[in-house]
């Protein structure tokens, strides 16, 4: 029940043929996962597969993804604890006070190590960017309200979120639930004024929390890739051009020298088979004079 890689707690269960269950569909649990190695990129991207179920009507709290300086600290805030550094990705199934948002509600919050989560209204005093989880493609807005907690909580097939973030630049989250289809949930520039910028050394992990209404929270698969960032990746592939056209200049002028290189080779052997041409012919002279 250890890994290399991960450190775990609280209530969260290992299946490691099926998932990571970071809270059971019990009142009064907390669990959580978190890496032991901090992400070395600065620019990167979480893909992750999760579940959410239970055999209610109501259910709650929610879970949580975090890529923070802290790692490991259970607490009240979808399980992990509050005040934290860096951010804060909530999956929030349970509306406490925050008219005309319908939930599941997806947020994201960057705390700086000082700022309290706004749980009695849902983080709305902290929210960096959010969206509803909306079922897509034409329903009518009663069925939209009415399916709404069925985006993503008790589908018959785990939903997918992607999460990218670009250093300094910009965040975007995009979300896979019912279809085969990427949905965009938000996408945030940085500006002077709010800036995206995470902690020097951050861990990845993931947490949940269940009170009095409950769920399974299940974390499936996570892969992690290191992304680049679109102008540098630009400015790298106009010096590539410019190194690759210096590279051809190169070659034609090498080119060159081997042609030369070839022309006097075959001037040699006319000249090395002229001579002995000549050769030959002035020892059958010599030859014929002799006798």
């Amino acid at each position: 029940m250890t890994s290399r890689w991960f450190d775990f707690g609280g209530d969260t269960l290992i299946r490691a043929d099926q998932y990571i269950r970071l809270a059971s569909d019990l009142p009064s649990q907390s669990g959580y996962i978190f890496s032991r190695i901090p992400l070395t990129a600065t620019n990167w991207e979480i893909e992750f597969e999760f579940s959410i179920s239970g055999k209610g009507n109501l259910h709650g709290d929610g879970f949580a993804l975090w890529v923070t300086k802290e790692r490991a600290q259970p607490g009240p805030v979808f399980g992990h604890a509050d005040r934290f550094e860096g951010l804060g990705l909530f999956f929030d199934t349970y509306k406490n006070n925050r008219p005309g948002v319908v939930f599941p509600y997806v947020m994201a919050m960057l705390g700086d190590g000082q700022t309290t989560y706004d749980q009695a209204n849902d983080g709305k005093a902290n929210e960096l960017a959010g969206c509803s989880v909306r079922i897509p493609h034409g329903l009518y807005e009663v069925e939209l309200i009415m399916l709404q907690a069925r985006g993503l909580r008790g589908a018959s097939q785990p939903s997918r979120a992607k999460l990218t973030y670009f250093q300094d630049k910009s965040l975007s989250l995009q979300l896979m639930y019912k279809t085969e289809t990427w949905v965009d949930c938000f996408s945030v520039e940085s500006t002077p004024e709010k800036p995206i910028k995470m902690p020097n050394t951050a861990y990845l992990g993931f947490s949940a929390h269940t009170g009095e209404l409950t769920d399974n929270f299940d974390i499936i698969s996570l892969e992690t890739k290191n992304m680049y960032n679109p102008v540098n990746s630009q400015t790298g592939r106009n010096r590539s051009n410019q190194r690759a056209g210096s590279g051809r200049g190169r070659a034609e002028k090498k080119s060159g020298g081997w042609g030369w290189f070839l022309f006097k080779i075959v001037i040699f052997i006319l000249v090395a088979g002229g001579g002995y041409v000549g050769f030959t012919m002035y020892r059958s002279k010599k030859r014929s004079s002799r006798f």
